[in-house]
């Protein structure tokens, strides 16, 4: 498999990480797991326990870019993680990697009501997947901010574009609902004009 590392999204994946190594033996494995081609080696990562978590980010992501499914796992923990630029990097990694279980895991991710804050990522990754999964997911995350004094309507405004970008007729009522909301009343009227049928 090729594991690519001149790609613009795992170049900027190890600049930001890079702040993250201090000690020396940190910083010869960290320039291995960039260096390496070997599957297995980087996979061993994923396994093996007290890993740091920058080491199997590098892991994850290289094996997702190869589409190698033993980066599924990681990749959908790191698709939910507190920082933002590590959902980036997952979700980027996983579109990559073709696995099929990427959308049901998504939607899950989408859907639970207690990780709603960390959301956004996984709501823009089934849009780029076009999966079955998809819209149903985004009108059901949809319809619980739709609330004026919700706190998440950015994960709201992400379901309002992905639904438009979908074009797919079943968001109707849902997008129409959104209309009078004060935050995504005007992408909700655009997405409507994208609707098929």
């Amino acid at each position: 498999m090729d594991i690519a590392t001149d790609d613009a999204e795992f170049r900027s994946m190890i600049d930001r990480l890079g702040a993250e190594i201090v000690e020396e033996e940190g910083s010869a494995e960290f320039r291995r797991l960039i260096a390496t081609d070997n599957t297995e080696s980087l996979a061993a990562v994923l396994t093996q326990p007290q890993r740091p978590l920058w080491a199997r980010e590098i892991a994850s992501f290289r094996l997702g870019l190869a589409g190698d499914p033993r980066a599924f796992e990681a990749l959908v923990l790191l698709l939910n993680h507190r920082d933002p630029e590590r959902c980036v990097s997952a979700a980027y990694a996983l579109t990559r990697l073709g696995d099929p279980r990427t959308a049901r895991a998504a939607a899950a991710l989408a859907t639970n009501e207690l990780r709603v804050a960390y959301a956004l990522l996984p709501v823009r990754l089934l849009t780029d997947l076009r999966a079955p999964e998809s819209v149903p997911a985004l009108v059901t995350v949809l319809e619980r901010r739709l609330g004026t004094d919700d706190p998440h309507w950015r994960v709201g405004l992400a379901c309002v574009e992905g639904l438009g970008t979908l074009g797919d007729p079943r968001a109707r009522p849902t997008l129409e609902a959104a209309l009078p909301h004060p935050r995504l009343g005007q992408a909700a009227a655009e997405s409507l004009t994208r609707l098929r049928g």
